[in-house]
């Protein structure tokens, strides 16, 4: 009789191996090629979804990278991944740190606190007594068996001896394949009740519905109510609708629902042979039942899992760096490539737009790389205001919820982003009204502050002069002197008696009081304290300077600032890589005169602060937001004011690099890149013209066909 153990390995090494294995204790193994030819491959291939997928507590902050490790494709619907665990601050429904899976849903979410919400339509191969409790029927698995690439995953189960198989093959399709033992008892079992984000493991206001269509497929849709949770333990008032289309590889013949119809649960029973394959394709969709079937009529096999991930990424290739960068590299290019994500929900065509953290690197990454996307996820969010779900542009947008979190405009910066960029499709005139709109219900008081918080006096600030550019940029310059003047109230919460930015009183002229420090965190911050959010006047780092004493005293404060931060750069009271409210700090060096220190220390965060472990995300990836501030940084270039047109020079990770912009090929040469020394840019030319600046312009970016940076030592 084979054990448990000879099945797995017979299994794990069935299937095929495309460009790296995964190894036991979070390793790999690279294949990549050298060439310009096999550049492409070679990092699509060096991609790890490992990387971040923990959400263990105990390091200060949120936790971890919080992402999930299993099978989706660029900006897609669908990504079907392993489930350890269901409702807590478990945003991606898995934890490396848990030693049993419940089961493998369709939906998830990346890099996200709050509790998390989908996980939707969850799938668990079993054999044997029927146990349909989720909690109850989990299995142990090992992460030696376990695998990750991009559009795949893969594990063993040891409670079952099943191999379990995840593919993500279009927007809203995957397949389930499980490799059976020989049982006269085999099974797939389905809860259409599970959502991650849970508060009522009973559901009381959910429904979900089933109907056989034939018999090998069946379809019926799952209704989330918030008042069983969800996003932001149901806080988020995010409710929703999922509609699938399901085919197995089996004849359906023996099966059963039970608990319908508001925590139902499916199954199907079948004789296996041992090493017997059964597959479970499933379509979703958020528009209707009928347009899940009708994706699944339409379906043809294609070449593969990945071959949506490879056209993506010929968007950009890298030449050299270690191996350890380019793993980071690559996995943080994919992260930022999972959301916004496609929905096909009526009257909005994007979703998972986490405003407060993406509107600094990720939303300008993607405004070079995928302009359609960005336009598309304007009008998206410009459409949940206008059909009446918010009285206000989104800050942070599930389903069009009527409820979010964290504070700001983001949506603003990310308009003008565009704008200055130049992407089509965006009325932007139809866009200032929302902008002027929205700050009128949601931004500073006419005092000149918001009473209470630094944190929203000074974001508020910043996207008042983002909306005083979108108006410069329409030819409306009376409603940009307007919010210019308001862009400059930042100076109402500069305290001269404590040398610090600090909260003005909730009512009258006074302080918030009392005063307990600039490290202290609370006081009128968000996930901060006044020294961390203090720094926040990216759209005018000069008078900042000047506030704070010139530009040397800006100076030595900044390298005291940086210098007591943990050389891990985990969460705490100084630099906090981990948390969004840091992310434009370290380009202020650049601005009071120290580009050197600007370069030295994005250097020794990209080096430090990112790991190509499973604890490689120092802090929530928050949607992309962390690695796209990776990807940025990695190039030779991130923007300090999203919206002003000037990207900040950093040095580059690799010694050559060509980006697919806009119709145009730009390649960027870094000289000395091969040496690590090298972290400080002696000089840059753009098309052969050198440029007396620590800064690019989007322009020079999107024109451009070779920027070339000489890199040398630190003096």
């Amino acid at each position: 009789m084979k054990t448990v153990a000879s099945r797995a390995w017979r299994w794990f090494c069935s299937y095929p191996i495309r460009g790296f294995v995964r190894c036991g204790f979070g390793l790999s193994v690279s294949f990549a090629a050298a060439a310009w030819s096999g550049e492409t491959a070679g990092l699509v291939d060096e991609i790890d979804p490992m990387i971040g997928a923990i959400t263990l507590s105990g390091y200060g902050g949120h936790g971890l990278g919080k992402t999930f490790p299993g099978a989706c494709t660029p900006f897609g619907m669908v990504q079907l991944s392993p489930d350890t665990i269901t409702g807590g601050d478990n945003g991606p429904g898995y934890s490396y740190h848990h030693a049993t899976i419940e089961g493998f849903s369709m939906t998830h979410m990346s890099g996200i606190g709050w509790y998390g919400d989908l996980g939707n339509f969850q799938v668990m191969p079993a054999n044997g007594p029927r146990i349909l409790e989720r909690e109850k029927a989990a299995s142990p698995f090992s992460h030696t068996n376990e695998t990750a690439r991009a559009g795949f995953y893969s594990v063993f189960l040891d409670r079952y001896g099943i191999g379990v198989e995840l593919r993500a093959f279009t927007d809203q399709h995957g397949r389930y394949v499980f490799t059976y033992p020989a049982n006269p008892v085999s099974r797939i079992q389905i809860d259409l009740a599970r959502r991650i984000g849970e508060t009522n493991r009973w559901k009381k206001h959910s429904r979900q519905s089933l109907a056989l269509e034939d018999d090998r497929s069946i379809s019926g849709e799952i209704r989330c109510d918030h008042r069983d949770g969800g996003w932001g333990r149901g806080k988020g008032l995010v409710d929703y609708t999922l509609y699938y289309y399901a085919r197995f590889s089996k004849p359906i013949t023996s099966h059963g629902i039970e608990w319908a119809p508001s925590n139902t649960v499916f199954w199907t029973e079948f004789p296996t042979t041992e090493g017997e394959r059964v597959t479970l394709d499933v379509w979703i969709s958020y528009e209707s039942a009928a347009r899940a079937k009708q994706l699944a009529s339409h379906w043809r096999e294609t070449n593969g899992d990945e071959s949506p991930w490879r056209e993506a990424f010929e968007r950009v290739k890298v030449k050299g760096g270690t191996p350890r960068q380019r793993r980071i590299f690559a996995t943080a290019l994919y992260h930022a490539f999972i959301d916004p994500r496609k929905i096909d929900l009526p009257g909005q065509s994007r979703t998972v737009f986490s405003g407060w953290d993406v509107f600094r690197s990720e939303m300008p990454l993607l405004t070079l790389l995928y302009p359609d996307v960005v336009a598309e996820t304007i009008n998206a969010m410009a459409g949940v205001m206008e059909c009446g779900k918010r009285d206000t542009l989104p800050v942070w947008d599930l389903f069009g919820c009527k409820s979010g979190c964290m504070i700001g405009n983001p949506l603003i910066p990310v308009i003008a982003t565009a704008q200055e960029a130049g992407v089509s499709g965006v009325d932007y005139a139809r866009m200032l009204d929302l902008a002027v709109a929205t700050s009128k219900k949601r931004g500073n008081a006419s005092c000149g502050y918001t009473p209470g918080s630094l944190s929203c006096t000074l974001e508020y600030c910043f996207d008042d002069w983002c909306t005083g550019k979108i108006a410069e940029r329409a030819g409306r310059m009376d409603i940009a002197a307007t919010f210019f003047a308001r862009a400059g109230w930042y100076t109402n919460c500069w305290d001269a008696t404590i040398d610090s930015m600090r909260s003005r009183a909730k009512k009258g002229g006074g302080w918030l009081k009392p005063w307990r420090g600039e490290t202290v965190h609370g006081q009128g911050t968000v996930e901060s304290n006044p020294l961390q959010q203090g720094w926040f006047v990216p759209h005018d780092p000069q008078g900042l300077i000047a506030l704070m004493g010139g530009r040397e005293r800006f100076v030595a404060r900044l390298e005291t600032f940086f210098r007591k931060a943990p050389g891990n750069f985990l969460w705490g009271d100084f630099y906090n890589h981990p948390n969004e409210p840091s992310h434009h700090i370290v380009f202020l060096f650049a601005e009071a005169g120290r580009p050197d220190l600007t370069q030295r220390w994005t250097r020794r965060i990209l080096d430090q602060a990112y790991g190509d472990g499973v604890k490689g995300l120092c802090g929530n990836d928050d949607v992309g937001q962390m690695s796209a501030w990776y990807v940025l940084a990695a190039l030779g270039f991130n923007p300090m004011c999203p919206g002003s047109g000037r990207w900040t020079l950093t040095a580059p990770l690799f010694p050559e690099t060509r980006l697919k912009l806009r119709g145009h090929e730009l390649r960027i040469v870094a000289k000395g890149a091969e040496d690590p020394r090298n972290e400080i840019v002696k000089h840059a030319c753009v098309d052969g013209r050198r440029i007396d600046r620590h800064w690019l312009t989007t322009e020079e970016l999107l024109t451009a066909r070779a920027i070339e940076i000489e890199l040398a030592q630190t003096n």
